[in-house]
């Protein structure tokens, strides 16, 4: 695929299929350049993503988001995102920060969670890297260690915490902004993608939380129907 066109994986899950649309949205609406969408849904992947859930993931794009180098045919650069987000800027800017040095790129937080559960009650696990994982920028071809095989039956712990790279030299760091976390960061008109990492406005104890007002506006723009004139 041509460097000029930004390939873009999202995660998807059945309990947060508005967040995926809306987040899909905000990325058309910003960009300058073309881009394509694909959502990560497990029933599109049941042939190559064959890991039984475990207990502690939080969504259902928890590893097959590690997939992305595979199903990019190990070429070129793809972007993973969780659903969970709003993008706020053009995410050409974005992919203009690839670093051909690196294997991987993305907003290294450093921080403690202020909540102990998410959204639908869920625990929030507390680990190192922890959100690093949910924008990544993959150099697809360094990431040729990221097969099938290994993504089914890695821990998490090796995934996402990128033991699956000979060192950590090879992660490229993204600015804050574009994996700004909300409730964790204080609000900041400067945040170009920001990310509702305990539970996104369309629950209803996230709805007054920081951006949620952009949310719903960009809702709107995905709800919207031309009304049609009526025939003479």
């Amino acid at each position: 695929m041509s460097a000029d066109i930004a390939r873009v994986f999202i995660g998807y899950d059945s309990k947060e299929v508005v967040a995926y649309h809306v987040l899909a949205q905000s990325i058309i609406e910003h960009s300058t350049m073309p881009v394509t969408l694909s959502p990560l849904v497990l029933p599109h992947l049941e042939k190559t993503f064959t890991r039984e859930r475990n207990a502690l993931q939080s969504t259902e794009f928890s590893f097959s988001r590690f997939l992305v180098p595979y199903l990019s045919n190990y070429e070129g650069w793809s972007l993973f995102m969780d659903c969970d987000m709003l993008m706020r800027a053009d995410i050409a800017e974005l992919w203009a920060l690839r670093d051909e040095t690196k294997a991987v790129m993305c907003v290294k937080h450093d921080y403690q969670p202020k909540v102990e559960t998410k959204f639908l009650g869920q625990v929030q696990t507390k680990y190192e890297k922890k959100n690093w994982s949910s924008v990544l920028l993959f150099n697809n071809t360094r990431c040729r260690a990221l097969t099938p095989d290994f993504v089914n039956t890695a821990t998490g712990l090796q995934l996402h915490q990128f033991k699956w790279l000979d060192d950590d030299s090879q992660i490229g760091a993204l600015p804050a902004a574009w994996n700004w976390l909300v409730n964790e960061y204080e609000r900041d008109e400067s945040a170009k993608n920001v990310h509702f990492t305990d539970g996104g406005p369309y629950f209803d104890e996230y709805r007054d939380d920081d951006y949620a007002e952009e949310w719903f506006a960009m809702r709107e723009r995905v709800l919207y129907v031309q009304q049609r004139e009526p025939k003479a």
